[in-house]
């Protein structure tokens, strides 16, 4: 019987041994077996609502026919925009950003102090649309911001990657809302997004604009990592459907920003999705917005495609810090370097 036991007892010592060896020597194949399973049962089921929405519209983009397109607009229609009113109107949709590693509680309060200054010092002009910082700065922003109409901007979600738990990021999210930020701004998932995962794409954006309540939320797309124009319209029209209030380009911190056929596309993007719901969707042009003229280019683009109604500094905004002073220099005929 003793005997008995202790061939039982290597037995058990042996099969647990090969589990262990099994697990570690195979978890790749178990990953990859599971996520296979995962795409066969999605072609067997029923669409997701999400591609359902997809499907109402045309995404396969004819890239030649859209850089025809604005080449077309910015010979015939950007020297009519060439004026003043427009760097007004464009000084006063700028998002004032600081968004580096090495950012201070002092800078991001001399900025802030500048921002109430200027109201002060320029009566005339109008003031930025908002201060775009981390969500660290937040309450120290919402104590000193002394201007009315100037929105306070977090980026949320473990900006700029989108690559962190969901509990961190609603976590980091709520917390923003809570110290005073009065737009949030997260990024769209883009390896969900690449790897097909739609439906993951936009619970995360649903859920990160659960946590936002009525604060306003744009998404951004990262333009430049979505490979080309279809997938931008696909990710501009999964990012409303799923409860973004804005869309926008780029994080400015990835090889590229915002470009003009970029932005064409998801203007057609917010224009119809407008056309079939009746909700209108706001437009950020964000990153490589380096020129006056850079940003003359992107407005007329937002004015052909979208429509006056879209030429207010609540539907448009640009994500930028060196613009201002430009903006600013060519406005008052000399060079300025207020921020």
């Amino acid at each position: 019987m003793k005997r008995k036991l202790e061939e039982i007892s290597l037995d058990i010592k042996i099969i647990k041994n090969y589990k262990n060896k099994y697990h570690m020597a195979n978890i790749k194949d178990i990953v990859l077996n599971d996520i296979e399973n995962e795409q066969n049962k999605g072609k067997k089921e029923e669409k997701s609502k999400y591609e359902q929405a997809l499907d109402l519209y045309n995404t396969e983009i004819n890239e030649q026919e859209i850089k025809d397109a604005v080449k077309k607009i910015i010979a015939e229609k950007v020297p009519e925009n060439d004026n003043l009113e427009v760097k007004k109107f464009l000084l006063g949709s700028v998002e004032l950003t600081s968004l580096h590693t090495t950012d201070t509680e002092e800078e991001i309060l001399a900025l802030t102090e500048k921002v109430n200054s200027f109201d002060k010092d320029y009566p005339d002009l109008p003031h930025v649309a908002a201060i775009c910082a981390y969500p660290t700065f937040t309450e120290l922003i919402a104590k000193t911001l002394e201007v009315d109409g100037v929105e306070i901007t977090n980026v949320t979600g473990s900006f700029p990657s989108s690559q962190s738990r969901m509990e961190v990021k609603v976590a980091e999210t709520s917390l923003a809302v809570a110290d005073g930020a009065t737009n949030i701004d997260i990024v769209l998932p883009v390896g969900k997004f690449l790897s097909g995962d739609y439906e993951g794409t936009c619970d995360d954006i649903h859920e990160l604009k659960e946590a936002c309540g009525e604060v306003p939320m744009k998404v951004i797309l990262e333009t430049c990592d979505l490979k080309n124009l279809s997938n931008i319209k696909k990710a501009a029209l999964l990012s409303m459907y799923a409860g973004a209030d804005y869309i926008k380009t780029s994080t400015g911190k990835e090889k590229a920003g915002a470009t003009p056929e970029g932005a064409y596309v998801m203007c057609q993007a917010i224009k119809e999705y407008y056309e079939k719901t009746g909700i209108q969707i706001g437009f950020k042009p964000a990153g490589g917005i380096n020129t006056v003229m850079d940003a003359i280019i992107l407005y007329t683009i937002v004015k052909e495609v979208l429509g006056e109604k879209w030429l207010t500094n609540y539907w448009y905004r640009m994500g930028t810090s060196r613009l201002t002073n430009l903006l600013l220099s060519e406005i008052l005929g000399t060079e300025i370097k207020y921020f």
